[in-house]
């Protein structure tokens, strides 16, 4: 990696020495002595294969600096062979701050398919674009906190990823962060997240239920769609926006409560839930696009009617007529 502040190339090694502790050797028996340099070898060695097993080796790793931390460098790409990788907390002395555009999608290095198992140190503030694209064998995924942005189809493809934890540090989740990770049973989205951007859920078909936290004003189009399993969401009081296709194809959804903050459905926003019996509107919709089939039957009709408005609206399974309770 060619250095552009200091006009070298940055050459990556690994390798660590143990300084001995300094003593007046004379006044030591032998015998003692004997035992000393004993103890202070295992002691080494020891030390030594504890930090290798914790840590892989900087070799495995191509840097870049990252723009946007002085001084902090991007992992652009993966070289090593390893199935659980252990990303190191620095790099030639310099801190990891992000995790780079395409960096281990697909596992570039062809000998190396089937990555099981990522750490990411503290200290790392972004997951960039594609970072994890397409790591179909991919199981586990630590994200520390101190992350703050999750990147555009950064786990896209991720097929064998089934749960994720985002820490509260996060407060983007990029357009199709989490596209068509068809294992994915569970997710927990955090407090600091503001916006859950387009598709960033999309086709998770493994997703059984959703908590949307209080801090969510927007949710973006085609955020949840095509999440068939998906039989409960929780759509918070600080919701104002529901995006078009945002949950269109959850076909195992049965009734959802739109709250008072709601003042926009956007088109299709639940078109082909055809699961849907049960739909409570507890405040004014000033906004609903119901002639590209917002929900299934006429229900964006009725509830735009002279004698409709909130309240909850059921109708017969399978039926395209609802009626107002």
């Amino acid at each position: 990696m060619f250095c552009s502040k200091c006009g070298e190339n940055l050459m990556v090694s690994f390798s660590y020495t143990y300084p001995l502790p300094q003593c007046n050797l004379k006044q030591i028996p032998a015998v003692l002595l004997t035992f000393f340099f004993i103890f202070c070898l295992f002691f080494t060695a020891g030390t030594g294969k504890v930090f290798a097993q914790q840590y892989d080796s900087e070799k495995d790793f191509q840097i870049d600096w990252d723009d946007n931390v002085k001084d902090g460098v991007l992992i652009i790409e993966y070289l090593g062979t390893k199935k659980e990788v252990n990303i190191p907390p620095s790099i030639q002395n310099y801190p990891v701050t992000g995790i780079g555009r395409n960096a281990f999608s697909y596992n570039r290095n062809i000998t190396n398919r089937n990555i099981t198992k990522v750490t990411i140190p503290n200290g790392v503030t972004s997951i960039g674009y594609e970072a994890f694209y397409g790591c179909t064998s991919l199981t586990n995924i630590t994200i520390p906190n101190g992350v703050t942005r999750i990147g555009g189809s950064a786990f896209r493809n991720c097929t064998g990823l089934t749960s994720v934890t985002i820490p509260d540090s996060v407060t983007s989740i990029e357009s199709a962060a989490f596209e068509s990770c068809n294992s994915l049973t569970s997710i927990t989205i955090p407090n600091s997240v503001t916006i859950i951007e387009a598709g960033a859920f999309s086709s998770c078909r493994s997703l059984i239920s959703i908590t949307i936290p209080g801090s969510v004003t927007s949710i973006g189009y085609h955020a949840f769609f095509g999440c068939t399993s998906l039989t409960s969401i929780t759509i918070p009081n600080s919701v104002t926006r529901i995006g078009g296709s945002a949950f269109e194809g959850c076909t195992s959804l049965t009734s959802i409560t739109i709250p008072n903050s709601v003042t926009s459905i956007e088109f299709s926003a639940f078109d082909r839930c055809t699961s849907l019996t049960s739909v409570t509107f507890e405040g004014t919709i000033t906004s609903i696009d119901f002639s590209s089939y917002t929900f299934p039957g006429d229900l964006a009709t009725k509830y735009t009617a002279e004698d409709g408005g909130p309240g909850t609206y059921t109708r017969f399974a399978g039926g395209q007529v609802w009626r107002k309770q």
